[in-house]
């Protein structure tokens, strides 16, 4: 005995009586699904960078060309092996450096940081990037506050065990600034870019400010034996 399947079409708006539901789509009008472009505002290296770096490139070299022209360099005497200057200073741009190998064991300042820079230049674009900059305190602020209260307290443990005030009070400074959000409500003036400064930024401004710090600690206020001295 043949058992016969009627197809039945139902037209109802409950889904409990007809709970499947058939699509019919002419053959003429094709179906299109268009997936939802989100548009980033991010533009090309090159020409946008590149060209603006090559200009400033050049206002740095015409400027110094012009103050070379104009201002003599103090040379000093000949260099004596047999008498060094006390202190032998490196070129400024290695003083903050050298500022780290008087703090650190030389194996510590010399080598192991320059390496874990080089190392962290090199691996860090191939995170998560937060593109779109999220504040420092946009999300969980008590497990932020956690956080960065613990990585300050271990920089500062090693910094003062070193003797590195100059990478203390440069680090305490950033940290105070950055709990200023925190605890002040309001959203405006530079209480309000505080605010929407977001965690990588913080730690740039903080690697330069230090690096800044240690440059002039080096360049003026060092002497003799690399003791602290007034600058005047």
């Amino acid at each position: 005995m043949n058992n016969i399947i009627e197809n039945k079409t139902e037209v109802s708006t409950e889904p409990l009586k007809v709970p499947r539901r058939i699509a019919i789509f002419p053959k003429e009008t094709p179906v299109k699904f268009q997936k939802e472009i989100i548009e980033e505002k991010l533009v090309q290296s090159f020409p946008n960078l590149i060209i603006r770096e090559v200009i400033c490139f050049q206002l740095v070299v015409i400027v110094v060309t012009f103050i070379s022209l104009f201002v003599d360099a103090p040379l000093e005497e000949l260099a004596n092996p047999m008498n060094t200057p006390n202190p032998a200073k490196a070129p400024w741009y290695f003083l903050g450096l050298q500022e780290l190998l008087h703090s650190f064991p030389p194996l510590v300042a010399g080598v192991l940081i320059p390496i874990l820079v080089v190392i962290a230049l090199i691996i860090i674009p191939y995170f998560d990037i937060n593109i779109k900059r999220y504040g420092l305190w946009a999300k969980d602020r008590t497990r932020t506050l956690i956080y960065l209260s613990f990585s300050f307290t271990i920089v500062s443990i090693i910094s003062i065990l070193y003797k590195a005030y100059g990478i203390f009070f440069p680090s305490l400074i950033i940290y105070l600034m950055m709990l200023v959000p925190f605890f002040v409500p309001h959203r405006k003036g530079i209480i309000g870019w505080f605010y929407k400064m977001s965690l990588s930024e913080w730690i740039v401004g903080w690697f330069i400010f230090m690096a800044v710090v240690l440059t002039i600690i080096g360049t003026f206020f060092r002497g003799p034996g690399w003791g602290w001295v007034l600058p005047w």
